[in-house]
């Protein structure tokens, strides 16, 4: 499997790519920069690491030639959002970027069955501009959405509860930004509700959310922007790819009725295989968090209208 990321040599990039290169399933990643000594510097380290974690081909540019024949676009390109201001403030600022970066790549002969993973913020805005784009059929887009603010939210309640984070199975569904919606009612450590954990009150519960809430602008804060558990997350989704595995991951699709939304990118459990986005599947959940989740579509549709 080809990767080729745009933003490569970008701090979200570069960390794609190591994670990447860690897990040893893909056979060649691509990476393109606008800073093209950045990119090949990105790469070249790659390559020196190449002998400790497995036979892998990188390559690099500030052209898209080097996309060519990828069986996946991982775009991550984007200016960076400031620790004040929202996701969804980044819209005005990211889209005309995004657009030239999908421009770009219908110049670009990919693979049959190629797919794009959109990372840049507004994730779910551009996820649904790319399925509009015809770079690639709609059914061959998707956005890493909540699969990021899922793992931040699973960790920071292990943490938080003393647990180990794998054992800890909760989501993040709608926007991956503001609106997000935290799904407590079917969350499980071990397979038992959250509630059953030792020391388990509802104010550290509340406490987790919000800070899973504000992750992403405290990491902005502390050290200028996010960048592993991003990369890591990258790599989930696009493993489920290259395994053709079905994994269910809480991607970024165009939304086709499920609780009444459609016309609108968001978070869902999505069954995840070789091209992208096999199945949406309608989770259950409690009456409350079905109508946050119709809010974080109301919301995100509000700010497409400003765009389309």
């Amino acid at each position: 499997m080809k990767v080729s990321i745009i933003g490569g040599g970008g701090r979200v990039g570069s960390d794609a790519a190591y994670a990447l290169q860690l897990g040893g399933l893909v056979r060649e990643i691509a990476l393109v920069d606008m800073n093209a000594d950045m990119a090949a510097g990105e790469a070249l380290d790659l390559l020196h690491g190449s002998s400790l974690t497995g036979n892998m081909n990188f390559s690099s540019s500030s052209e898209y030639g080097v996309v060519e024949g990828s069986d996946c676009v991982v775009i991550t390109a984007g200016l960076r959002r400031k620790p004040d201001e929202s996701r969804l403030e980044l819209i005005g600022r990211n889209v005309g970027l995004f657009r030239g970066i999908l421009d770009s790549l219908k110049k670009v002969k990919l693979a049959p069955g190629a797919t794009i993973l959109v990372v840049s913020n507004p994730v779910d805005i551009l996820t649904q501009i790319a399925s509009k784009s015809g770079v690639v059929p709609p059914g061959l887009v998707l956005g890493l959405g909540t699969v990021l603010d899922t793992c931040r939210f699973r960790s920071l309640l292990a943490d938080g509860f003393k647990v180990g984070a794998k054992d800890v199975k909760a989501l993040i569904l709608g926007e991956h930004g503001d609106t997000m919606v935290p799904i407590l009612s079917c969350a499980t450590v071990g397979g038992v509700p959250l509630s059953s954990v030792h020391g388990f009150a509802q104010a550290k519960l509340d406490e987790i959310v919000d800070q899973t809430r504000k992750s992403g602008a405290e990491v902005i804060r502390l050290k200028g922007g996010a960048g592993r558990a991003v990369g890591v997350s990258i790599r989930e989704v696009v493993h489920a790819m290259a395994l053709n595995s079905g994994a269910v991951l809480p991607v970024s699709t165009p939304q086709k009725g499920i609780f009444g939304i459609s016309d609108i990118s968001l978070s869902l459990p999505t069954k995840v295989g070789r091209h992208g986005p096999i199945e949406v599947l309608e989770p259950v959940v409690s009456a409350e968090e079905k109508k946050a989740i119709q809010h974080s579509a109301s919301s995100l549709k509000e700010v497409l209208s400003h765009v389309s």
